[in-house]
């Protein structure tokens, strides 16, 4: 006989960037493990140091940062830690992003663009990730950038059942803030039994976050409506829609998003805005003056449908099944 038999088990092992340590801990607490002590900080010119406290040879690895403000320097980080992991030898490497950076940037709207989504996955892959797994992608194309298994996991159950719970469903219209989003919109209806409506938009091309609202698609006077996206950046496309279905006679509007970027005047927007409730998950942490001062701020936890996610992949179950109702 020759070569050498081994008895070992697989092991998991829990690693975090700086971007959003409160969510990381949340996960590894429902997975009952502790995230490896990591030796993490900036040299004076910028550059990030990584180094591990613990042997991650022949472990699973599960590497988690989101890509929140200062995004390219998480990224980086993130980038830095799985080169450490490779090097140290890691069985397997599963990269954790429940934000996924530049998602925006999937596709070349004029000439002399970059597909800068693509890139991202590029720069995952190289650097030695096996696998990655993420929360509500801006658009599912996204997962045929990454050269390896994608776990897309989705917000959707989450949201809409605490938004079915408070709101009396024979009152409620599902909204879609615009006509990419209408296929989630309608999963959002077979979920709730509610009818839908549309708010079309006009975005100009050579103004960023410029957003003018034409119309509302639908019936929603007298009604509470729920206005469903992805993310929420810097508010203005959000709050215009609903301005117009106000205007269009609606009784509430209830605004909801799996990413709550909420970058430059969303503070103010959000504040000023008539709209009942904000309903976010935790996939970005929320900016402090608005965690603080903002009421109608509800912000629910993603880390349980991670944490299941995280241990499906480890124990070679199906990723799928957590969603199959859907």
């Amino acid at each position: 006989m020759t070569g050498i038999k081994t008895t070992g088990e697989k092991k998991m092992m829990f690693f975090s960037g700086r971007a959003h340590p409160e969510l990381a801990e949340e996960v590894a607490q429902q997975l009952g493990v502790g995230v490896v002590p990591t030796k993490a900080f900036d040299f004076a010119n910028g550059e990030i140091y990584v180094r591990y406290q613990e042997s991650a040879r022949g472990a699973d690895c599960f590497v988690i940062q989101s890509h929140t403000a200062p995004i390219n320097q998480w990224i980086m980080e993130q980038l830095i830690m799985i080169d450490a992991l490779k090097r140290a030898s890691a069985r397997s490497i599963t990269v954790i992003v429940p934000f996924y950076g530049y998602a925006r940037q999937d596709k070349k709207h004029r000439g002399r663009e970059p597909i800068s989504a693509r890139l991202i996955a590029d720069l995952m892959k190289t650097a030695g990730a096996d696998r990655l797994l993420t929360v509500d992608l801006h658009t599912d194309q996204i997962q045929g950038f990454f050269d390896g298994p994608v776990d897309h996991l989705f917000a959707l159950p989450l949201l809409a059942d605490y938004v079915g719970r408070k709101v009396d469903r024979d009152k409620l219209t599902v909204v879609s803030p615009d006509a990419g989003r209408v296929r989630v919109a309608d999963r959002w209806c077979d979920r709730l039994g509610a009818p839908l409506a549309i708010v079309h938009k006009r975005r100009d091309k050579d103004v960023a976050n410029q957003v003018t609202v034409h119309e509302v698609v639908g019936e929603v006077k007298g009604r509470v409506c729920v206005l469903v996206d992805d993310m929420i950046d810097t508010g203005g496309t959000i709050c215009a829609a609903a301005d117009a279905l106000f205007a269009h006679g609606a009784e509430d509007v209830i605004v909801t998003a799996t990413h709550g970027v909420l970058s430059g005047p969303a503070a103010d927007r959000l504040k000023n805005s008539r709209v009942g409730e904000f309903v976010f998950t935790n996939t970005l942490p929320t900016p402090g003056e608005l965690g603080r001062d903002l009421d109608k701020l509800t912000v629910l936890s993603i880390a349980p449908t991670i944490a299941s996610a995280v241990r499906e992949v480890f124990e070679d179950g199906s990723v799928t099944s957590l969603f199959d109702e859907q």
